[in-house]
């Protein structure tokens, strides 16, 4: 469904109509457009606002959010309005597009997630839209509304595209906009799951609701890498970008950068200006990604709390894995240790084939930077995407494609369940 729709949107977007005067798009520059846009990474091989017109830009507009709230969710909402029942076959595709454990209580959910997406989005239009007027960044409320609209519905959905032509870099010292921008990625990439929780916990008001263990490990998880990403960036670039930046404009780049390598995609400066150490630790943040049944990408920030605690778990002897008093269902288990070593060797070769592409034409850090960048879909970037050959594009196109369905989803495509006919003896293997 996702390859149909990519493919749709390249086709439209290829129009001439949505271009401006003169530009012209190959197919395969169309098709990493449309791909980015669908994965909301944001990755970009043109300037969007030296390409697309205005109607262009709403084209993308709707295939960024189409890509951010799901197909499912939309085609549900879409049933839901017109009166459709809803079968059987459709709540399961629900439940994987989700990343849900069961059928019960999907549609409630999605229109949840279409109600509250519309939501945020237009508050942080709104707030877009009047800082830009009274501020001064543009001459008429119209663009104002324009611009606002376009970056709050890019920012929650994680999808990093811009019109400004050089993302936030106009912004690096309006806290407000910043402000709002990291709220509205925080509010995209920590998952529907716990804003429904937590929407729940204001509407009962009962001080005795208790959180599920999803919420706690994905929440929890989230806030120390945003604050291990902060604190590493500013330990990482004291002595070297932010030497001789104040203490409020340390703080700002430091954490938003923790942010925004997180799925985010916009950035206030150039990456490229940061140390190698700092780029690796951004790299791994990509690749970590934001929480399940959310907007973003990457391995998910349960899988690699749940990996964590695994390997805690054995250092202390422990037989069980547990977390805020609960034990951890061994299938999870599993599974985190599936997605975590298959997105390891994804990422891995991937590296050394794009590195083989490009016949090492940028460096190995730039390369880890955009692989990275591609499989988080988080589209953050050292200027190298508009300059790689076809093969390059492609095994990205590729990467954002996973990165939006999810790795588990993948997998779970190719699983054939079989039950065993023959049980073979048991035996030891040294590890290690």
């Amino acid at each position: 469904m996702y390859f149909v729709t990519a493919m749709v949107s390249s086709l439209v977007l290829s129009m001439p109509f949505f271009h401006q005067p003169g530009v012209k798009l190959s197919f395969i520059d169309t098709l990493f457009t449309a791909v980015s846009a669908l994965s909301v990474t944001g990755l970009t091989v043109v300037n969007t606002a030296e390409t697309f017109n205005q109607y262009g830009v709403l084209v993308l507009t709707i295939i960024i959010q189409i890509g951010g709230i799901g197909l499912m969710t939309l085609g549900t909402f879409i049933y839901v309005v017109i009166g459709r029942n809803i079968g059987l076959s459709a709540r399961r595709l629900m439940m994987i597009d989700q990343n849900r454990h069961q059928l019960s209580g999907l549609v409630r959910i999605l229109q949840f997630v279409f109600i509250c997406t519309l939501l945020i989005e237009s508050v942080g239009a709104v707030l877009l839209t009047l800082r830009l007027y009274f501020a001064g960044y543009v001459d008429s409320f119209k663009h104002a509304f324009y611009y606002g609209t376009f970056h709050s519905i890019s920012a929650f959905t994680n999808a990093g595209f811009d019109i400004f032509g050089n993302s936030l870099y106009n912004f690096q010292h309006d806290y407000f906009i910043q402000t709002v921008i990291i709220i509205l990625l925080v509010l995209g990439a920590i998952g529907f799951p716990v804003l429904i929780e937590t929407w729940e916990y204001v509407k009962r008001r009962d001080r005795k609701f208790r959180f599920s263990l999803f919420t706690k490990i994905t929440t929890t998880t989230f806030i120390i890498l945003l604050l291990i990403g902060t604190l590493g960036v500013f330990l990482l670039e004291n002595n070297n970008f932010l030497a001789d930046k104040s203490w409020h404009e340390k703080l700002s780049y430091s954490f938003f950068n923790s942010v925004t390598a997180r799925n985010g995609g916009f950035s206030t400066m150039d990456i490229a200006q940061f140390t190698a150490p700092t780029q690796f630790l951004l790299s791994t943040m990509m690749v970590i990604g934001a929480s399940p049944s959310s907007v973003g990408g990457g391995i998910r920030t349960t899988t690699f709390a749940i990996v964590l605690l695994t390997i805690l778990a054995y250092a202390k002897g422990n037989t069980e894995v547990r977390a805020f008093h609960r034990r951890i269902h061994q299938d999870d288990v599993m599974k985190s240790f599936v997605v975590f070593s298959s997105a390891m060797l994804l990422v891995v070769s991937s590296v050394i084939c794009l590195d083989a592409f490009e016949a090492q034409r940028h460096s190995l850090n730039s390369v880890i930077f955009e692989v990275s960048s591609a499989f988080g879909t988080t589209g953050l970037s050292m200027g190298i995407t508009s300059n790689l050959g076809t093969d390059s594009k492609i095994l990205l196109i590729i990467l954002m494609f996973i990165g939006r369905i999810g790795l588990l989803s993948v997998l779970l495509f190719f699983r054939r369940e079989k039950k065993a006919k023959i049980r073979y003896p048991e035996e030891r293997v040294i590890i290690g």
